[in-house]
Order: structure tokens, then C-alpha cells, then sequence
């Protein structure tokens, strides 16, 4: 690939997988314990929780990257304080992380509890009279039933934090070598002449990373549905 692809391009592709491989890891934990709230638990606000963790599915990538600038940023209430602390996110790598994170959080949250619901709440009951505290039930019934789902929200995730774009460029902007992701790339090299065929190379490694996290999703549901329905 580094001889197909161009020294810019490669640092693109290079900070892409950075980026999301952090955003998904980071977000993973959450991702489950927000998911397992929505799939088990009852609680005053359950629907605001749901609408906010789906909120940037619905909202136009540019307002949630102007809201995390506005937060994150250095003189925001949140960034003002990790200034302080020496951690800067704004219009860094690790910002595009953070925005590539939250916009594939939806999607991320939502196979995880749909794995969660598959997973019969006779069996958690059952471990929880042996004797069972409520976490080793989830860690030894539900996250391991849960599992393959667990697994296609990650994969979904880390392809959707590849390819996110608006929130990105709007939160970190479209620096060479330090926020430059795939999408952004993409976007300057069809902003000078002779930069199609750039362009078009980093269309090519989008569209097959997409395609191996659909069909790797799909895979994986086809095995979460056989399970379901031989139990």
C-alpha cells in the first residue's frame, strides 16, 4: 500500500486507523455499560439517555463538532480545565478522536443492546439465586452471550470513526500530518487541480474498509440470529 499510496496520503490513512482505533477503545466500556443501562435497567430519564446517545445520528455533523469546540475547546468550560491539566484537544489528533468517537457512539450503543436483549433474562435470574453477585452475572452470563454483538458495535464503530467527517474538521480542522484523516484528505485534494486521482485512491481504501465492516457485521448478527432462534 505505501507504494500505491502517496507519502500524504499514507500519513492520512496512518492517523485514520489512529484515530479510530482510539475512539473505538476509549469508547468501548462506555459503549457497553450505556447499552446494558438501556437493555436492563429502569430509571427516571431512560428515554433522555437514549435520545442523547443517539442525538448525533440525528443532528448535522458540523453542529455536534461546534458544540464539542465550544466544550473542548480551550477557552470552553470543560477544555478551559483540561488546559490547565495540560491536555489540549482542540485541533489535535486526539480531538478527532474524541469527535469520531462520540458520532459512532449511536452505533456502536445500539448493537450492543440489541445483543443484550437477546440474551434471556431466565439465565441471568438463574445465576443470580446460586448466588451471584449482579456483576458476576454480567460478567460470566450476559457479556459473554452478549459477545458477538459486542463485537459487530465495535467493528461498525471503528468504521464509521474512519469515515466521519464533518464533525472532525469542524472540532480539529484539516491540519497536514496532525488532523488530516481520510475524509478530510479527500476533501483538500478535490480542492486543488491534479488531486483527483489522490482523491480518488483514498476513496478506494474507504469504500473497501467499509465494505470488509459491513460484511464482517453482517456475519456476525447472521450468528447472533442462528443463536437466538437454536435456543
Amino acid at each position: 500500500m505505501t507504494d500505491w499510496l502517496g507519502p500524504e496520503e499514507w500519513r492520512a490513512v496512518a492517523l485514520s486507523l489512529q484515530v479510530s482505533f482510539w475512539a473505538t477503545l476509549v469508547s468501548l466500556p462506555l459503549g457497553i455499560l450505556t447499552a446494558y443501562a438501556l437493555a436492563r435497567w429502569t430509571f427516571p430519564g431512560k428515554q433522555v439517555l437514549n435520545g442523547l446517545v443517539h442525538l448525533p445520528l440525528i443532528l448535522p455533523p458540523v453542529v455536534t463538532g461546534y458544540l464539542l469546540l465550544i466544550t473542548f475547546g480551550t477557552r470552553g468550560p470543560v477544555g478551559s480545565i483540561l488546559a490547565d491539566w495540560g491536555i489540549v484537544l482542540a485541533f489535535r489528533w486526539t480531538g478527532a478522536a474524541l469527535a469520531a468517537g462520540i458520532m459512532a457512539f449511536p452505533l456502536m450503543v445500539r448493537a450492543i443492546r440489541l445483543s443484550i436483549e437477546a440474551v434471556d433474562p431466565k439465565l441471568e435470574q438463574a445465576a443470580s439465586t446460586l448466588g451471584a453477585s449482579p456483576g458476576w452475572v454480567f460478567l460470566t452470563v450476559t457479556l459473554p452471550m452478549a459477545l458477538p454483538g459486542i463485537v459487530a458495535g465495535t467493528i461498525l464503530a471503528f468504521a464509521k470513526a474512519m469515515g466521519e467527517f464533518g464533525a472532525t474538521i469542524t472540532f480539529v480542522s484539516n491540519i497536514p500530518g496532525q488532523t488530516r484523516t481520510i475524509p478530510s484528505a479527500i476533501y483538500a485534494f478535490l480542492q486543488v487541480p491534479g488531486g483527483e486521482a489522490s482523491a480518488m485512491r483514498l476513496v478506494i481504501v474507504s469504500v473497501v474498509v467499509a465494505m470488509a465492516a459491513l460484511l464482517l457485521s453482517e456475519l456476525i448478527a447472521r450468528r447472533v440470529a442462528a443463536r437466538v432462534g437454536g435456543a
